[in-house]
């Protein structure tokens, strides 16, 4: 096994976005490595504003950073606000990446996302496909800020010698993630959408599109270990794939399980976009490192169901 470029014991390490679903799980799993965590609450500081940002890296001098701050949401959150998608994660990224650099932050972590990936790139999708066509347009002003951070990470490397890196996470879910219906990620939207339906009586559960889409998840707390990982051991230009390893399921199965946990039977709306067809991540380069994910779906569903009806 190759030696860590970084040991992540002692480090001090700055998470922006700890308080996400993708952050919390990161400061878990950096906490059992050994770090100390930098965690400022998200009222102390505007991750849009550059200033703001430069003053906070100078003042605590991290080891790392790991962006995982986004502005996210489902198909119809995108739809709705792209110019809200597009400037906040352009902004978050390049004060981020930029600021860590001037204030002589060697080591930083960019999460990208699968849909920075053309929407017609041959499947799996490798690294080398990104920027070879236009992405998925539903969502297209989130990935293109995603992408323009991607190539912030590699330009600083480049440029200036610093040992930035990009990982790119599928679709993921778990505790504490954002179930709101109309701006939440697809399984913490059904789910939120199914608790309410469950609730009134209802004995549906209404689904965008045909349910034909293929998707591949992954548990948060799967993620953390990964980019804990990387962080470690991985110091090269090129980004890498964090994903289930193949195991894709359609929106109909997954739309399935979660109208089962509610007592619900789903009915889908063809009338109502489905995205892109098919997005499942080539693995190779982070499964070469040792890793492979070890939530299965099922229990990974069954276990998120059970936080949140457990959280009014």
């Amino acid at each position: 096994m190759a030696a860590d470029v970084f040991p992540l014991s002692g480090k001090r390490v700055y998470v922006a976005g700890h308080s996400g679903l993708v952050g919390a799980a990161l400061c878990r799993r950096l906490e059992a490595e050994g770090c100390t965590l930098i965690t400022p609450a998200r009222a102390d500081l505007d991750l849009t504003r550059q200033d703001a940002v430069e003053r906070f890296l100078a003042r605590h001098a991290p080891d790392a950073v790991v962006v995982a701050a986004a502005r996210v949401g489902g198909i119809g959150a995108n739809m709705a606000a792209p110019a809200d998608f597009i400037r906040d994660n352009l902004a978050i990224a390049g004060n981020l990446i930029h600021g860590a650099h001037i204030t002589g932050v060697h080591r930083l972590l960019f999460l990208g996302s699968s849909c920075m990936y053309p929407r017609g790139a041959a499947q799996p999708m490798a690294e080398s496909a990104l920027l070879s066509g236009p992405p998925e347009p539903t969502n297209a002003p989130y990935a293109l800020a995603k992408l323009a951070g991607a190539q912030m990470v590699a330009a600083y490397r480049a440029q200036h010698g610093r040992a930035y890196i990009t990982a790119i996470p599928c679709n993921l879910y778990g505790p504490g993630d954002r179930f709101d219906e109309a701006a939440g990620h697809v399984i913490p939207a059904l789910m939120a959408r199914a608790r309410r339906l469950a609730a009134a009586g209802e004995k549906t559960l209404p689904i965008w599109g045909t349910g034909a889409a293929l998707r591949e998840f992954l548990h948060a707390d799967d993620l953390a270990r990964a980019l804990a990982l990387l962080l470690a051991r991985y110091d090269d230009e090129p980004p890498v794939n964090v994903g289930s390893c193949g195991q894709e399921v359609t929106i109909a199965w997954l739309a399935e399980h979660i109208a089962d946990l509610a007592g619900l039977t789903p009915a889908f709306d063809a009338t109502r976009p489905d995205g892109a067809p098919r997005k499942v991540v080539d693995c190779a380069r982070i499964r070469a490192l040792g890793w492979a994910p070890r939530i299965p779906l099922e229990d990974g569903l069954a276990q998120t169901w059970d936080w949140f009806t457990g959280h009014p």
